[in-house]
C-alpha cells in the first residue's frame, strides 16, 4: 500500500539500504508482493512502512513510502504495492522489477500505527481496499508470537476480484484460531453473499465480543474518506476515540 506521511512518522535518520527482490506474486490483477532481501535489516513491528527510491540514469530521483505486509523474516521483508495508473514507482515495481534487481529501501518507520503481541487487549481491525497491508501484518505478527490475542478483521473492498492474500484470510478458522475475518463488498458480491453490496455500516461494525465494552484496540486503514466514516462510525457505537489508531492514504503520484 502506498502512503502519504502520517502520525508516529520517525524522526531519527535512516540509512538507505539495497535490497534485492526474491520474489514477486500476484494478489490481484493491480497488486503485487514482493519478497525483498536486505542485508542488516533492524527488524520492524507490525503496522510499520519503508521507503523506496528508484533513481533514473539522468539523476532523477523519486520514492514513495509502502507498508510492510508481513513480520520480519531474517533478513527478509514483504511489501504489497498496489499499481497506480501513470504513476511514477509502482508500475515499475508491479510490471518491471525482477528477480535479482536491486532496490532502494530505508526503514522501519512509523510508531504509533502499530501492533504488539505483548498488549493482551482485543483487537478489532477495519482496512478499506490496500489498507488491509499493514492489518495484515497484525495478524501475520499475531500467528508468528503464538499469541492468544482475540482478532477481528473487518475487510471493505469492491468485489470478490479484489481481495488480497485470498488463500490465506479463506483458511478455516481453525487454522488461525482466535480470527474472524468479517467482509463488506460495495460494490459486487459473491453468488449468495447474504449482504447485499454496500457502504461499512454501524452494524458491520458491532459484533459479540469486539463492543466497546471489551475496550479492543482499534486500527482502521485505507482511503481517506473511507477511515474518517469508519472511524465516526465506531466512535458512534461507544469506542473510545483514544483507542483507535488510523492511517490514511491518497493519491501520492503512485
Amino acid at each position: 500500500m502506498a502512503r502519504a506521511a502520517v502520525s508516529g512518522r520517525l524522526t531519527g535518520r535512516l540509512a538507505w539500504r539495497v535490497a534485492t527482490l526474491v520474489e514477486s506474486r500476484a494478489e490481484t490483477a493491480a497488486a503485487r508482493t514482493l519478497v525483498l532481501d536486505v542485508p542488516d535489516w533492524p527488524g520492524h513491528l507490525a503496522g510499520q512502512h519503508a521507503d523506496i527510491r528508484l533513481t533514473a540514469a539522468d539523476g532523477y530521483s523519486t520514492q514513495r513510502s509502502y507498508s510492510l505486509a508481513a513480520p520480519p523474516d531474517g533478513d527478509r521483508l514483504e511489501l504489497t504495492v498496489q499499481r497506480v495508473p501513470d504513476g511514477e514507482v509502482s508500475p515499475y515495481l508491479t510490471d518491471v522489477l525482477s528477480p535479482g534487481d536491486p532496490l532502494e529501501i530505508r526503514g522501519p518507520v512509523g510508531g504509533w500505527f502499530v501492533w504488539r503481541a505483548a498488549d493482551p487487549d482485543p483487537v478489532l481491525l477495519v482496512a478499506g481496499g490496500s489498507g488491509i497491508v499493514p492489518l495484515m501484518a497484525m495478524i501475520r505478527a499475531r500467528r508468528a508470537e503464538g499469541a492468544g490475542t482475540p482478532f477481528r478483521l473487518v475487510y471493505s473492498l469492491r468485489g470478490p476480484a479484489d481481495l488480497y492474500y485470498a488463500d490465506e484470510l479463506r483458511r478455516p478458522p481453525a487454522a488461525d484460531a482466535g480470527v474472524a475475518v468479517d467482509y463488506v463488498y460495495t460494490r459486487a458480491v459473491p453468488r449468495d453473499w447474504p449482504r447485499p453490496p454496500g457502504r461499512l455500516t454501524a452494524a458491520d461494525l458491532d459484533p459479540d465480543g469486539h463492543r466497546p465494552q471489551a475496550s479492543p484496540a482499534c486500527f482502521v486503514c485505507g482511503p481517506t474518506g473511507f477511515v474518517e466514516a469508519a472511524a465516526d462510525l465506531l466512535v458512534g457505537l461507544g469506542h473510545d476515540p483514544r483507542r483507535i489508531r488510523t492511517e490514511r492514504f491518497g493519491p501520492t503520484g503512485g
